[in-house]
C-alpha cells in the first residue's frame, strides 16, 4: 500500500523548496523527499551559500591583514583559512533551520531517502539504512539538482585533485593551486583563494575568463585577478595531470607548459542528477547531456510531472529555480503563468563582484546597430573612495537616442546589489531620464546610475556613440 500525496518534489533546494511552499499555499498535502539528511540541497550545502560565504569572509580577512600588516603583524595563512572556514558552518546551519521552520510552518512533509519513478504516478523511496516505501501522487516535481562534471582527463581524487565539493573539504589554505575552468565558479573561486595569498593558475580553452559576458566585465575581473597574482592561460587545453603521490600534481596543457602545484581544482561545469531517477518508467527520455526537456512551465512530455532548476539546464541560478518552482506548480493549479521572465540578472561572486541584466553592448550593438553607452567610474563616487572601494564601474546601454535603457553592467564591489535599480527600470519600460530626473541619496554607490545616465546623455548631445561595425 503506497502513501498518497497531491505532490511530492524530488529535491529540497530552491526551485523543489519553492514548489513545495507554493503547493502547500494552496492546501495540498505535500510531501518533499532529500537524499542529503537536510533541506537545501547543493545550493546551501555545497555551491552557493558556501562559496558566497568563503568569499564574504576572505574578503573581511584580506581587510584586515592588508591593515595589520601595516603595523608589522603578520600571521601564517593557515590562521587566514581557519577563520574562513569557521563561519561556514555556522551560516550554513542556521539557513538549513530557517528552510526546515518554513517547510515545517506550511506542512510539508520532509522524507530522507533517494527516489525512484516506479510509474508515472509512484516512486519507491530507499532511505540510507535501505529499507523501501512507495508513495504516489497527483503531481510530481524533479528538482534533484546538479553535480560537478569530472572528464576522464581530470580524474578527480578528492586529495590533490578536487572538485567544486571536495574544495570545500581543505584543511588548510594551500601554497599554490591551479584551477582547470574559466567559468562562474572557477572564477569565483580562483578569486577568494588569490585573495588569501595563494598562488592561483586558471587554465582554459576560452581566451578570457567567463567569456560569455560583456568583455569590459570579464576584463574587469581578470586585472583584479592578476593584481592578486593570479594567472591566467587562455586558448589551452589541458593534456593530462600527473599526480606525485604526495604532495603535489603537475597539469600539463597542449601548450607545452607544465605546472606543478600543491593541489588542482577541476571546475569545468555541472551535469544533471537525473541517472538514478528511473525515469524511463514514468515515460520520460533525458537529452545528450542528461537533461529533461520542459515546456516553458517546466512541464515534462507526461503532464502531470515537471522539472526545474539544474535538471533542465541555463542559466542554472537558484533565483530562477525558485521561479521556475512556482511557475510549475502555478500552471497545475490552472493559474495564468503569464511570460516567462525575459530580465534576469546576472550576480557573479568574483573579487570584485561581477553583475548585469538585460543587452549587453556587443548584443545592444547587432540588434540595434547604432547605440548609446554611459558609464560612471566608482573612482569618481564619493562612497566609493569612503568605504575603501574605488574600482570599478557601471555602465548603461541605450539606444541610439539614449532614451530607452538596454542594458547594465557592473564591476565592483555591491555590483549584485546594485543591478537591481536597473532590473526595476528595465522592467518598467527603461526611461534613461528617470535616472537623471530621480534624486539618489548622497554618498552612495547607488549614485552611480544618476552619474552613467548624464554621461550616456552628454555622449547623444555631442553625437559620441557607439555605431555597428
Amino acid at each position: 500500500m503506497s502513501d498518497h500525496y497531491d505532490w511530492i518534489v524530488i529535491g529540497a533546494g530552491p526551485g523543489g523548496q519553492k514548489a513545495a511552499l507554493c503547493a502547500a499555499g494552496a492546501g495540498a498535502k505535500v510531501a518533499v523527499v532529500e537524499r542529503d539528511a537536510q533541506p537545501g540541497g547543493a545550493c546551501v550545502h555545497r555551491g552557493t551559500i558556501p562559496s558566497k560565504t568563503l568569499r564574504e569572509a576572505a574578503v573581511q580577512l584580506s581587510r584586515f591583514f592588508r591593515q595589520a600588516e601595516r603595523f608589522g603583524l603578520v600571521l601564517p595563512s593557515e590562521v587566514r583559512f581557519s577563520h574562513v572556514r569557521g563561519q561556514l558552518d555556522q551560516v550554513i546551519a542556521r539557513h538549513v533551520g530557517s528552510i526546515r521552520d518554513e517547510l515545517a510552518v506550511a506542512g510539508v512533509d520532509r522524507i530522507h531517502g533517494n527516489a525512484r519513478f516506479v510509474s508515472p504516478h509512484e516512486l519507491e523511496i530507499r532511505s540510507p539504512s535501505g529499507a523501501a516505501r512507495r508513495l504516489t501522487a497527483k503531481h510530481i516535481v524533479v528538482a534533484t539538482g546538479s553535480r560537478p562534471r569530472n572528464p576522464p582527463e581530470t580524474p578527480v581524487d578528492h586529495d590533490l585533485v578536487l572538485d567544486s565539493d571536495s574544495v570545500l573539504g581543505l584543511e588548510y589554505l594551500p601554497h599554490s593551486l591551479v584551477i582547470i575552468g574559466g567559468g562562474i565558479i572557477a572564477c569565483e573561486y580562483a578569486a577568494i583563494f588569490a585573495s588569501l595569498g595563494v598562488l592561483v593558475t586558471i587554465i582554459d580553452r576560452a581566451p578570457r575568463p567567463l567569456a560569455f559576458l560583456d568583455p569590459e566585465l570579464s576584463e574587469g575581473f581578470l586585472r583584479a585577478f592578476e593584481a592578486a597574482g593570479g594567472v591566467y592561460l587562455g586558448d589551452r587545453k589541458v593534456r593530462g595531470l600527473e599526480p606525485d603521490g604526495l604532495a603535489a600534481v603537475t597539469t600539463v596543457t597542449d601548450g607545452g607548459e607544465a605546472i606543478t602545484s600543491e593541489k588542482v581544482m577541476v571546475a569545468l561545469g555541472r551535469v544533471p542528477n537525473t541517472a538514478s531517477l528511473g525515469l524511463s518508467a514514468a515515460g520520460i527520455a533525458v537529452d545528450t547531456h542528461g537533461r529533461i526537456p520542459v515546456d516553458v512551465d517546466g512541464r515534462t512530455a507526461v503532464p502531470h510531472i515537471y522539472a526545474v532548476g539544474d535538471v533542465i539546464g541555463p542559466p542554472s541560478l537558484a533565483s530562477y529555480s525558485m521561479e521556475q518552482g512556482r511557475r510549475a506548480v502555478m500552471h497545475a493549479l490552472g493559474h495564468d503563468t503569464g511570460d516567462a521572465p525575459s530580465l534576469v540578472p546576472m550576480g557573479i561572486f568574483t573579487i570584485p563582484e561581477l553583475a548585469a541584466v538585460g543587452e549587453t553592448e556587443r548584443s545592444a550593438r547587432e540588434r540595434h546597430g547604432e547605440i548609446t553607452v554611459g558609464r560612471a567610474d566608482f573612482a569618481g563616487i564619493a562612497r566609493g573612495h569612503i568605504a575603501g572601494e574605488p574600482d570599478g564601474f557601471l555602465k548603461l546601454v541605450a539606444d541610439a537616442d539614449g532614451e530607452r535603457l538596454l542594458g547594465v553592467g557592473i564591476v565592483g564591489e555591491g555590483a549584485t546589489e546594485l543591478v537591481h535599480l536597473g532590473l526595476l527600470l528595465l522592467r518598467s519600460g527603461g526611461r534613461v531620464r528617470e535616472l537623471v530626473e530621480g534624486v539618489f541619496n548622497f554618498p552612495t554607490m547607488a549614485e552611480a546610475y544618476r552619474v552613467a545616465a548624464l554621461d550616456l546623455l552628454t555622449r547623444v548631445r555631442t553625437g559620441v556613440r557607439r555605431r555597428a561595425a
